[in-house]
């Protein structure tokens, strides 16, 4: 069967050149509409922050072509090295920042991140504080359908009703009555800085 080329793809000289204004109209047209609507519209959402435009163009750059599972120069797959050395200095910068002795930059989501920190401190079944997912919590955060809620035992804390900031003394009195190994701190959809 003979599938015409679309206009501007139709060679390996435009795969590597044409942009996507030319090679999807309808996608290009849909991402303009959606900066714009970034750079007029405040947004609240923690995880939908924005980021440079050196962020979007590492983001956007050749680097997305290539699989690296492992770590630097223990990889899986061969031709790494030039992977490594950002991945390499992504971690000296985060240990530098936060005044560490070692650091990993790999979880590309909160929920991995999330999920990583609770394998490191504890084990299934042990219990967890976390900050319920209707008072502006995470699906981490314990939620019935997430790993974090199957896995581990959650004891979800909330907010004061008069006021919608978290009930620290609830926080108090169910750590004290759960023991828990760890206390999230933190919210996905919660709006108000938290009273460290």
């Amino acid at each position: 069967m003979n599938i015409p080329a679309r206009p501007g793809i139709g060679s390996i000289h435009h795969f590597f050149r044409t942009g996507v204004a030319k090679a999807d109209p309808a996608v290009n047209d849909a991402m303009e509409r959606e900066l714009n609507r970034q750079r007029d519209e405040i947004e609240l959402i923690a995880s939908e922050n924005i980021v440079s435009k050196a962020v979007l163009e590492a983001q956007g750059s050749v680097l997305t072509n290539k699989y690296a599972e492992g770590y630097p120069g223990r990889r899986y797959y061969g031709g790494c090295q030039f992977v490594d050395e950002v991945e390499d200095l992504a971690r000296e910068r985060a240990k530098t920042m936060f005044g560490c002795t070692f650091a990993n930059v790999q979880p590309n989501s909160g929920s991995q991140a999330n999920q990583s920190v609770f394998m490191a401190l504890m084990q299934p079944g042990d219990t967890f504080l976390g900050l319920n997912l209707a008072a502006g919590g995470h699906l981490t955060h314990g939620a019935p359908v997430n790993q974090s809620g199957k896995w581990f035992n959650v004891v979800s804390y909330g907010v004061r009703p008069d006021t919608h900031r978290i009930d620290l003394d609830e926080v108090r009195d169910l750590a004290r009555k759960h023991l828990p190994k760890v206390i999230l701190a933190g919210g996905s959809a919660y709006p108000r800085i938290i009273d460290f």
